[in-house]
């Protein structure tokens, strides 16, 4: 079950590698879960005698779902659609969901100049961080994030890994980590040095000398204590910053070297030091990084100077502003055919790489520069094995840079040739559905990490192929909407992008491929089952960094984004749910959404009251079992009994077919669960045949067994 579950839920948390682990599952494992062919569901034969009890009817069913006990199930209705206790609104967010009228947010940009040995395979780096304080408090203290802390032997990250089985995100090796050179505050055109906090010499942690100036580090944290607080309300302060560390080779899974046979890949993130997020919210955001969490970030400008060898590529989020200093005549009118071509173009061909005259003239490295302006984060990839391809969609310039050993070979399915299509897919589908895409360039690269996103840029595994390669890419460029766009915390709620961006993926692929993936994990069919297991043993409010790695993929991936084509699906329709989810991508672009502000917006806009939604689904950790719990018939009448046996609320659909031949599919709203778990409708003058609930196959029930009282098979129906 363990290995299944695995499969089932982490499709598309990216363990992507290649023909696609679990792409289907096996038939028993997939009858396991309670699925049935499509278009089909088995019957109850019913007795030959006119009236059936709930005894009868649970015998014939294989029910391994026990009714809900309770000694006042009305009580528990009641508090399934009580209003749902979040923070109240207040200047800052408003009770609609909407950035209130004195939302601030912090602003940091970056002036970052990095040189890479790659003979050491070591970067060096100086950085000047602009910090401008809108908040209305004074602050006395800056706080930084050192993520490639996680990399020493001895980090918190490091033992949290060695405590978990298989961990996807570890790396740490000796040797790994920053070195934290010159700290200065800048004041008045003039650098104050910054002094290490006497803690290093052996005094107490966050001891300040007597200048007033000093900082700290705790394993991932760095704090910068000042002796003059940034004023509120546009108070600003210029940080210098000198460091360098040795890229890991697996680092935590989202950056680090792959070897390839014409050189080294580097994927470089969490490659500088980085200003944690003060919101209204929580204040000062200060939480390790532990490897499995992901990141909650400022947004602003980055100018970045990357040095490298000659012989290399580089790739980075934001736009190229020196093409005539690091390409070839050749290369740049290639790349400027490549900005016009709704087609691939190769800026480096395959049988170009490594040789001298694919680079400019002149010895000694060279320097790339990039602007990215208004983005949350920065990253690059450089080698000297990169092929180079380019197209052009509505003015974005979509690439795809990967080694020799990303193209596919005799009876492999396509490779990375086939990569920057998959990107331009992405592009065309997200923006024209919900919401343009917001940058001019996005770029696939083929490493060491199996699907990793940042602005612009994202890391997908050079072993990746076919299908797999197209959902990895796929599931990556998605992020751009989310958290590049709308700024979520993900180091605490996973599921404010994974989720959506899971939920979004399922539409993107039956766009490109004609019908729905048989094991996407967003049907229902395909993770009812599992929210009665160990893997909704949490909220999907729980911190990744407090779940196991198949926890996450279930409630950071799965889970929410099958709960969102429900909601989309069935409980509000696209007609009422696309609007809101419009909405919020607009409300809350380069801002920092809270899971009340998702909520309230979707209540807001679709004028929905969804209470028990949430409630049932993301704060709490119930299922659903939704039963057919006795048909009786006493003359021309006939009671149909259906029980809600789960822990958790929903409309239900119940179709009736009558011994006549007629049938009749009934929508009731999730008011029938009001006063309780039962649901009784009365039938006259006609036998009924068999009584299907759910007959679309659209909830995630648990136990699908007992939907379908009657006789035969009965079809599912496309529409009730």
């Amino acid at each position: 079950m363990k290995q299944m579950a695995r499969v089932a839920v982490l499709l598309l948390s990216l363990v992507v590698v290649g023909t696609m682990i679990g792409m289907v599952a096996p038939a028993d494992q997939v009858a396991a879960i309670g699925f049935v062919a499509p278009g089909h569901a088995l019957a109850q034969a019913p007795p030959d005698s006119t009236e059936s009890t709930a005894d009868d009817v649970d015998s014939r069913a294989a029910d391994d779902v026990d009714s809900r006990a309770a000694d006042d199930p009305g009580s528990e209705a009641v508090e399934m659609f009580a209003p749902v206790d979040l923070y109240p609104p207040d200047e800052y967010r408003t009770a609609a969901g909407a950035p209130g009228a004195a939302y601030w947010q912090q602003r940091v940009d970056y002036r970052i100049e990095a040189t890479l040995d790659a003979d050491a395979h070591r970067v060096t780096g100086s950085e000047t961080i602009t910090y401008t304080n809108n908040s209305p408090d004074s602050l006395f203290s800056i706080w930084l994030q050192l993520d490639q802390n996680l990399f020493r032997p001895d980090s918190r990250g490091a033992a949290h890994a060695a405590e978990m089985e298989d961990a996807r995100f570890r790396g740490a090796f000796e040797g790994g980590g920053y070195d934290i050179g010159r700290v200065a505050v800048i004041r008045d055109g003039v650098p104050l040095e910054v002094p290490e906090s006497n803690a290093a010499a052996g005094g107490s942690a966050g001891e300040i000398t007597v200048s007033g100036l000093a900082y700290s580090i705790d394993g991932t944290m760095m704090e910068i204590s000042l002796d003059r607080a940034i004023a509120p309300v546009g108070g600003q302060i210029e940080i210098q910053l000198d460091y360098a560390f040795e890229v890991p080779e697996t680092g935590a899974d989202r950056m680090g070297r792959f070897k390839a046979k014409k050189g080294t890949v580097y994927e470089l993130a969490q490659w500088y030091p980085r200003a944690f997020v003060y919101d209204d919210v929580n204040g000062w955001n200060v939480m390790p990084y532990l490897g499995q969490g992901e990141f909650y970030l400022e947004y602003g400008d980055f100018d970045v100077e990357i040095t490298v060898p000659r012989e290399f590529i580089v790739v980075a989020t934001g736009e190229l502003q020196n093409d005539q200093e690091v390409l070839t005549q050749e290369q740049q009118e290639r790349l400027a055919l490549a900005g016009r071509s709704p087609t691939r173009v190769f800026i480096v061909e395959k049988d170009e790489v490594g040789k001298e005259e694919s680079r400019p003239a002149g010895d000694g490295p060279i320097t790339w520069k990039f602007r990215a302006e208004n983005v949350r984060d920065f990253a690059w990839a450089a080698s000297r094995a990169f092929i180079w391809d380019a197209a052009s969609w509505d003015g974005v310039l979509a690439m795809s840079a990967y080694p020799q050993e990303g193209i596919s070979q005799a009876r492999e399915p396509p490779g990375w040739e086939k990569a920057t299509e998959y990107v331009v897919h992405a592009l065309q589908h997200y923006s024209g559905k919900w919401e343009p895409y917001p940058y001019p360039v996005a770029i696939n690269v083929a490493g060491t990490a199996l699907g990793m996103e940042y602005p612009m840029i994202v890391f997908c595994s050079v072993q990746a192929r076919g299908f797999g390669l197209f959902l990895v890419t796929d599931h990556e460029i998605a992020h751009a909407w989310f958290p590049m766009l709308v700024g979520s915390d993900e180091r605490r709620y996973p599921w404010m992008d994974e989720g959506l961006d899971t939920f979004m993926n399922h539409y993107s692929q039956i766009d490109f491929g004609g019908d729905p993936w048989p094991a996407d994990p967003v049907l229902p069919r395909n993770g009812a089952r599992l929210t009665r297991s160990e893997m909704s043993a949490r909220s999907l409010m729980t911190p990744p960094d407090s779940i196991s790695e198949d926890e996450l993929g279930f409630l950071g991936y799965a889970k929410p984004g099958m709960l969102l084509y429900v909601l989309r699906e069935y409980v509000l329709g696209p007609e009422a749910f696309d609007p809101a989810f419009q909405e919020y991508i607009d409300r809350w672009a380069y801002k920092h959404p809270q899971p009340a502000d998702f909520f309230r917006t979707v209540e807001d806009v679709s004028g929905v009251d969804l209470a028990w939604f949430w409630r049932s689904w993301f704060l709490g950790n119930g299922y659903l079992d939704q039963a057919v719990s006795s048909v009786q018939t006493r003359g021309d009448t006939t009671v149909v009994t259906i029980t809600n046996r789960g822990e958790v609320v929903m409309p239900m659909e119940l179709r009736l077919v009558y011994r006549d031949g007629t049938d009749e599919c009934l929508q009731l709203p999730v008011d029938i669960w009001r006063e309780g778990d039962t649901y009784t409708r009365e039938v006259v003058g006609k036998k009924v045949r068999t009584v299907h609930v759910d007959p679309r196959g659209m909830l995630p029930d648990v136990n699908r067994s007992n939907n379908v009282w009657g006789r035969g098979v009965v079809t599912r129906v496309d529409k009730c």
